[in-house]
């Protein structure tokens, strides 16, 4: 059974991937898929890359022999020109066979030199982009410095303009820059100053550049040793400095953290993809199968079935969100950053989980090296905290699904100045227009019955929301959670419809989930509200002095301590009153937004 589940599987991947791909794209995705999957199974070892701490030379060079280096890069600037879903089934090969290899070439295209694709003018374009896709040189990205990490506005490196602003002189350095040791083409930001055209002062406006080592006073540091992703290379890179002609400037003058951003949310729908292949490893499908224990295989046990199953699901998520999102942007979208920091944040913590489980499954054969999972559950945990820590993207979901949750709902305006009032309107409405693009069978998963018990607690008043990160932290779940929801309805609706094979699988997982979701949604907001509703504020403040407290980093067990670790659980929770006005206007927008992703 579940082999069979397995290949059922597979057989959803190459259903949803083709979505957005006319007859011709899909042939040479296909053409590109077999020698791909042939290279990492034969010629690439991950264990050995692991073990050297760098992806070996044969390996790289067959690599580049494929065109790996620039998929997406136009065709005739060298590359293979593939479409963002094309890219995101071959990342998904990557991502299930070797994460060193997948950020080596990720580091370089996904964010690396994408700025010149995104950005760069056709001087730009045609001088760097043929050689950086045939791997002949490679890229790197310099955002992170040591004193600016989450705060990219905060960052020191300056780039002064000459006189007589033929060139800038680039000084400073940035840390943990992947590749930063194998790079020959930087995207380098950095301060510069420029007169504000209002008031005639010099503010500092953050500034892209393309920077070439040969350009003189570029090194980088040794390799940074690192818990996990070993095979690639981390390191520090300064600029000393550096001589930048003025035409190397990536888009506007001042105008780099649009660049950085742009960068940032182009490239992230690639890290769920990356990560679906390695939840589809699935090393624990064969010991669950094969291993007795009482008489019987273990997978016959209810508590392994239990956990194969949450990993399923949590796969086929994670999967129908990158194919979700690549698909509408090869459609043409162009507001995705929400939905790709949702797909981040529940890749990587869901990838976590399903090795972390994989590896209970194996018992104590998963938890030894030569399983092959200890190397992946290392190479994991950089997940959460890279291209934006799962914190901070938490943040940037709630505060853009605020920012723009008006402009999306004009319509229900009259509705959202009595959100108490009007709680069956807003709810029916969610419901009428979710239904509008679900298959009849999965209808009644439409009602979101766990967004309900928001109505209750409605409060006129709320606080500087962006000031409110308790708050913001669990908007953000509930937004991350419908979204779930909405790209399993979709793409199970979709197989029913057309009846694919893996249609009534698909079925299954899709009502397992929103049921789930929607329980869960029901007992934190509703039971869990009730009993904390009056003690948030006080919670703030008890947790602000259990972080200053040196008791709790103390082995003595005392009365402050135990009350202190009892009543500060309610910082955990959302304060109903304050904010579930606003949970209610994120749940509208998510919903009604996605209806262009339906």
């Amino acid at each position: 059974m579940l082999q069979s589940h397995m290949l059922t599987n597979n057989c959803v991947t190459a259903a949803v991937c083709v979505v957005a791909l006319n007859e011709e794209q899909e042939q040479f995705l296909r053409e590109l898929v077999g020698p791909v999957s042939k290279f990492f199974d034969e010629v690439n070892d991950p264990a050995k890359n692991d073990a050297l701490e760098k992806v070996e030379d044969h390996t790289m060079e067959g690599l580049k022999e494929m065109g790996a280096f620039g998929l997406q890069v136009p065709a005739d600037l060298g590359g293979l020109g593939l479409n963002n879903t094309q890219y995101a089934r071959l990342v998904e090969i990557v991502g299930g066979h070797d994460m060193g290899v997948g950020i080596t070439l990720g580091a370089h295209q996904s964010i690396g030199f994408k700025g010149i694709l995104l950005f760069g003018n056709p001087a730009q374009r045609e001088k760097y982009l043929p050689k950086l896709a045939s791997g002949e040189t490679i890229a790197a990205f310099c955002l992170t410095e040591p004193a600016s990490g989450s705060d990219a506005a905060s960052i020191k490196t300056t780039a002064i303009q000459s006189p007589c602003g033929k060139f800038f002189t680039l000084s400073g350095s940035k840390i943990w820059i992947s590749n930063g040791g194998l790079a020959e083409i930087f995207t380098v930001f950095a301060k510069t100053p420029m007169k504000d055209p209002k008031t005639g002062e010099m503010k500092d406006k953050i500034t892209a550049f393309v920077v070439e080592r040969s350009f003189g006073g570029v090194t980088s540091g040794p390799p940074e040793k690192k818990m996990g992703i070993k095979a690639s290379n981390t390191a520090e890179v300064y600029f000393d400095n550096v001589h930048v002609p003025a035409e190397c400037v990536l888009g506007e003058l001042g105008g780099g953290f649009k660049v950085a951003m742009n960068i940032l949310n182009n490239g992230r729908f690639g890290m769920a993809a990356a990560l679906s292949g390695t939840m589809k490893i699935f090393l624990q499908v064969d010991h669950a199968a094969n291993r007795t224990q009482f008489g019987n295989k273990i997978h016959n046990y209810g508590a392994i079935q239990e956990k194969m199953a949450r990993m399923t699901m949590l796969h086929y998520v994670t999967e129908s969100m990158a194919y979700m999102i690549s698909g509408n942007m090869d459609s043409g979208a162009t507001e995705f950053q929400i939905e790709a920091a949702i797909s981040k944040i529940f890749a990587s913590e869901a990838a976590w989980t399903v090795t972390d489980e994989c590896i209970q499954v194996m018992g104590g054969m998963g938890f030894m090296k030569d399983s092959g999972v200890e190397r992946v559950m290392r190479d994991l945990r950089i997940f959460r905290i890279f291209e934006g820590t799962n914190d901070i993207l938490r943040l940037f979901v709630a505060l853009n699904g605020f920012q723009n949750a008006g402009n999306q709902l004009k319509s229900l305006q009259k509705a959202l100045k009595n959100p108490l009032g009007n709680a069956g309107l807003l709810a029916g409405e969610l419901s009428k227009r979710a239904k509008r693009f679900v298959f009849s069978s999965l209808q009644i998963l439409c009602s979101l019955k766990g967004t309900k018990p928001c109505f209750f607690f409605f409060s006129s008043t709320c606080p500087l929301i962006s000031d409110e990160q308790f708050v913001l932290k669990r908007v953000a779940d509930c937004a991350i959670d419908l979204y779930a929801m909405v790209v399993v309805l979709s793409r199970a609706s979709r197989s029913l419809s057309q009846g694919q094979a893996s249609a009534q699988h698909e079925k299954m997982l899709c009502e397992t989930w929103c049921m789930e979701v929607s329980c869960a949604a029901t007992e934190h907001t509703l039971v869990k509200m009730l009993m904390m509703r009056n003690l948030f504020n006080k919670d703030i403040l008890l947790a602000s002095s259990i972080n200053k407290s040196k008791i709790i980093c103390s082995n003595k067990r005392c009365k402050k301590f135990e009350l202190h670790c009892i009543v500060g659980r309610g910082v955990l929770l959302m304060d109903a009153q304050k904010c579930f006005c606003l949970i209610l206007t994120v749940t509208i927008f998510v919903l009604v937004y996605s209806q262009y992703s339906l």
